[in-house]
C-alpha cells in the first residue's frame, strides 16, 4: 500500500514538470522583440548619423541661401529685382511703394538686404564731413524714403549718408496721379510727385521713436543720446554716419509772401531738427510752383538766416548742420554767385548740387532712339532724373567748390578763415568713377537716387567698391 501511494504521488509530480518546460519554447522571439525595443543596432545609429547630417546639410544651405539673398553683392538685387518691379508694376509710383515696404517688412524680419563686404570699411573710403569721420562718401538721396520710414534699412545698404523726406509742414497730397514715368532706354525717370508728405508731426513722431527704441536698448535716456552721450551721430544713431532731413514749404503757401515762406521752414525745423544731423532746405524742387524764386539772393539769405537761428535753439549739445540744396538749372554765373552769397551771408554750412532738371535739351545722348511710349513719358511735365544729368551736376560742382572758396577767402581776409562749405552732389551718378571725379571736383559726399532704382540695392556697395579699387 505505500508502495503504491508512492508511485501514485511520482505519476502526479511527473504530470506537474512537464508543463514547466514548455513556455521556455517562444522566450527567443519575446527576448528578440524586448532587444529592440530597448537599444540601438548598428544598422540604426547609421541612420540616425544620416538623418543628423542631412538635417545639417539642409539647416547650412538654408544658412547660406540667407546670408546670400541678404548680401547686397547678390545677383538678384541688380539683374533681377528692379526689372521685375518694372515688369510687375508698369506704374512707376507703385513700383516705388512696393519697393520701399517691401524692405520695411523685410528689416522688421531682419531678413533686409545689407552691405556684408566688410573689406569697405576701410581708410581709403573714410572722409571728414562737418566733424564727423564718415564711413565713406556715398550718399542716398531724398525721395527714396519721403516719410522717414526706413532709414535704418537704406543705412544697411552701405551709404555713409542717408537724406529722408522732402517734408512739408502741413500734410498734403502733392499733385494728381500718374506722377511718375520711367524712361528706361536712358535709365531715366520723370517726377512731379508735387513733395507729397505726411506733414512734419507724422515724421517727428516716427524720428522720436526710433530714438527713444535706441535709448532703451542701451539702457540710456533720449537726453543721453542726443547730447553724444552713445558716442554716435543723434541723427543716424550710427558711428560714421550721417542722417539729413529735407524740408521745404507747403504747396498753398505763396512763395511772394516771405514770412509765410519762413514759418513753414522754421515749423519744419522746430519738429524735426532734434532727430537730425543735417537740415536739407528744399528751394529747388521744380513741381513746386514758384519754389526756385527763393534762390534768389535777397529772399533766399533771409529764409536760410531763418533756418539757421531756429536750429541754433535746438534742444540737444549741438545743433544740426543746415544745407540748402539748389537747381541744376540755374547755372549762370551771376545765379550761382547769388547763391553763394546767400549761404555765406546766411551761416548756412553747405549745399547740395543739384535736383531734377525742367530741360529737356542735351538730355538724350547722341545714337539713343527712344520708344514711342518712352518719348512721351520724356515730355511730360516734371523734374528729369538719370545718367544724362552726371556732366552738368560735375560742372556745378566745379564751379561752387571755386565761387564758395572765393568768398569765403575774400570775406576772411583780415579775420580768421571759417570752415570751408561742404558740398554734397547729386544727380546722374551711377559708379565708381562718376562718383570719384565728383569727389576730386571738390564735393564730400556723392549722392545716388535714380541710379538705385535701376541698379538695385547694391548700388551704394558696388559703387564704393570701384571707387575702392580706383584708390
Amino acid at each position: 500500500m505505500s508502495t503504491a501511494l508512492l508511485r501514485s504521488r511520482s505519476a502526479v509530480s511527473g504530470t506537474r514538470a512537464a508543463p514547466s518546460v514548455r513556455p521556455a519554447l517562444p522566450r527567443s522571439p519575446i527576448v528578440q522583440r524586448r532587444h529592440n525595443s530597448s537599444s540601438s543596432s548598428p544598422g540604426d545609429g547609421a541612420t540616425q548619423i544620416k538623418y543628423a547630417l542631412y538635417g545639417t546639410a539642409v539647416a547650412g544651405g538654408l544658412y547660406a541661401s540667407y546670408l546670400y539673398a541678404t548680401d547686397t553683392r547678390a545677383f538678384f538685387h541688380r539683374w533681377i529685382v528692379p526689372p521685375v518691379l518694372r515688369y510687375v508694376f508698369p506704374d512707376a509710383e507703385e513700383a516705388h511703394h512696393v519697393g520701399t515696404r517691401a524692405l520695411k517688412v523685410l528689416h522688421d524680419l531682419n531678413l533686409h538686404p545689407r552691405e556684408r563686404d566688410t573689406t569697405l570699411n576701410c581708410p581709403e573710403l573714410s572722409v571728414s564731413v562737418f566733424g564727423t569721420d564718415l564711413q565713406n562718401p556715398i550718399g542716398i538721396s531724398a525721395g527714396l524714403d519721403k516719410d522717414a520710414e526706413i532709414p535704418d534699412a537704406l543705412f544697411e545698404l552701405g551709404a555713409g549718408v542717408v537724406e529722408v523726406g522732402g517734408c512739408t509742414p502741413f500734410p498734403q497730397v502733392g499733385n494728381p496721379k500718374p506722377r511718375v514715368f520711367r524712361v528706361p532706354k536712358l535709365d531715366g525717370m520723370v517726377n512731379r510727385y508735387g513733395l507729397n508728405s505726411r506733414g512734419a508731426d507724422d515724421m517727428a513722431i516716427r524720428l522720436r521713436d526710433r530714438l527713444r527704441r535706441y535709448a532703451r536698448s542701451l539702457g540710456l535716456t533720449e537726453s543721453d543720446v542726443l547730447n553724444g552721450e552713445a558716442n554716435v551721430p543723434p541723427g543716424s544713431l550710427r558711428s560714421g554716419r550721417l542722417l539729413a532731413v529735407q524740408i521745404a514749404k507747403n504747396k498753398e503757401t505763396n512763395e511772394k509772401d516771405e514770412k509765410a515762406v519762413a514759418q513753414d521752414y522754421v515749423y519744419c525745423v522746430s519738429r524735426l531738427a532734434r532727430y537730425a544731423d543735417v537740415i536739407v532746405v528744399n528751394v529747388s524742387s521744380p513741381n513746386t510752383p514758384g519754389l526756385r524764386e527763393l534762390q534768389a539772393t535777397g529772399p533766399l539769405t533771409r529764409l536760410l538766416s531763418a533756418v539757421v537761428e531756429e536750429a541754433a535753439k535746438t534742444d540737444r549739445k549741438n545743433r544740426p548742420k543746415v544745407m540748402v540744396k539748389v537747381s541744376p538749372d540755374e547755372d549762370e554765373d551771376t545765379q550761382l554767385e547769388g547763391i553763394v552769397q546767400a549761404v555765406h551771408e546766411s551761416g548756412v554750412d553747405g549745399v547740395i548740387v543739384g535736383n531734377t532738371t525742367k530741360r529737356r535739351t542735351g538730355v538724350i545722348p547722341q545714337g539713343i532712339k527712344l520708344t514711342a511710349q518712352e518719348n512721351v513719358n520724356f515730355q511730360e511735365t516734371g523734374g528729369y532724373s538719370g545718367p544724362a544729368m552726371y556732366s552738368r551736376t560735375l560742372d556745378l560742382v566745379g564751379r561752387y567748390r571755386k565761387m564758395l572758396d572765393n568768398y569765403s577767402f575774400e570775406a576772411n581776409k583780415s579775420a580768421a578763415p571759417g570752415a570751408q562749405k561742404v558740398i554734397f552732389a547729386t544727380g546722374g551718378i551711377t559708379n565708381g568713377e562718376e562718383a570719384k571725379k565728383i569727389l576730386n571736383a571738390g564735393a564730400s559726399v556723392a549722392m545716388v537716387y535714380t541710379g538705385m532704382t535701376y541698379g538695385g540695392a547694391g548700388t551704394v556697395t558696388r559703387i564704393k567698391r570701384e571707387i575702392k579699387n580706383q584708390s
